[in-house]
């Protein structure tokens, strides 16, 4: 085979953050799960937060994380930048600075050359060093499925950690990138999607949050998330488990990847989606009036997806400005509002 016909794609069963366990399966497996309590540990996997946070001292905390998937793109670069961009994504739902990077790779040594394993590594460092994140290590693993990620040490001051579940009620719900990706990689695993939208997400995916991170700092947040392989709803809907809050989505104000509603209409859904709607449906008010086609879009699992934040109502329109004028697809989607633990769609 030529090195220009391979498809990174063709070696893996899933992509991307649609190859997750399915939220119901990680519950399950995690239920009842106990550690010794350490006063130090201020976000663990216990709330279902985007990092672990380990207090150092009053003015320093570190932030841990890990992700990897198989490839979402058949391009070596992209993929590698993607993989990193998706890693460094939970740091920055944190509030936090990265600071470190060690590599994770499972790699078909016998079926992939290794200029594409280079091309991947040189996409991964150049989204790590445009957040000022330096790879200091990694391990590698030969493996008949590709797989890459990142593990990322960041900092954070303890008290200005941002959290998934401290919603306010009346505040503004922004989300700072377009919905689509899995459907559209399903797409181009079929060889039906458009080169529009398959450039669309690529270029959307490869985009880091550093720069809504920052916008939102300025802002009075309340919560925040980022957006990956458990869906938009699925990831609103940790935000409200165990809160005293609900949240309203305007489905009308997301904003979307090109021809995805066209791809979840023929059926084009990842499997990881029905995964996330058997889990986290109970927690939708007003599912059986939604259009499962929509429902299929809030449940698509994403990767290296949006922040998803609560903030003050006179903040909002000004994050939302600030953000698509660094090129974002930013939009205001909802507001904190609605029956308890409870999220409709509207």
């Amino acid at each position: 085979m030529k090195d220009e016909a391979i498809k990174l794609t063709g070696f893996t069963r899933f992509s991307g953050c649609g190859a997750k366990l399915g939220p119901g399966l990680l519950d399950k497996a995690l239920c009842g799960l106990s550690q010794p309590k350490n006063p130090a540990v201020l976000s663990d996997f216990s709330a279902a937060e985007d990092a672990g946070v380990y207090k150092i001292d009053e003015h320093m905390a570190l932030v841990q994380t890990v992700d990897f998937f198989p490839p979402i793109v058949d391009d070596p670069f992209t993929f590698g930048r993607i993989a990193a961009a998706n890693a460094l994504s939970d740091v920055f739902a944190m509030g936090g600075t990265p600071l470190t990077a060690l590599t994770i790779l499972c790699y078909p040594k016998d079926k992939i050359p290794l200029e594409h394993l280079r091309s991947m590594m040189e996409g991964g460092i150049s989204a790590l060093t445009e957040a000022s994140c330096s790879l200091v290590g990694g391990h590698s693993v030969d493996d008949p499925e590709l797989k890459l990620g990142f593990s990322i040490t960041g900092r954070v001051e303890p008290q200005k950690v941002w959290r998934n579940n401290t919603l306010r009620k009346g505040d503004a719900l922004i989300f700072s990138k377009a919905l689509g990706t899995g459907l559209i990689n399903t797409a181009l695993r079929a060889e039906l999607a458009s080169e529009e939208a398959i450039e669309a997400a690529s270029r959307q995916m490869a985009t880091l949050n550093l720069s809504a991170m920052e916008i939102l700092k300025t802002a009075d947040l309340s919560a925040c998330t980022d957006v990956t392989g458990f869906g938009l709803l699925g990831h609103a809907a940790e935000m409200v488990s165990g809160s005293a809050c609900g949240l309203t989505i305007k489905s009308g104000s997301l904003k979307l990847l090109p021809d995805v509603m066209e791809y979840a209409s023929m059926g084009l859904v990842p499997e990881g989606t029905y995964r996330n709607k058997e889990f986290r449906l109970p927690f939708i008010a007003n599912a059986e009036t939604i259009d499962p086609v929509l429902l299929d879009l809030l449940f698509d699992p994403q990767t290296s997806g949006g922040l998803l934040a609560a903030v003050s109502p006179r903040d909002a329109e000004r994050c939302v400005e600030a953000m698509n004028e660094q090129g974002l697809s930013a939009a205001l989607i909802g507001s904190v509002e609605g029956p308890s633990e409870k999220i409709t769609i509207a």
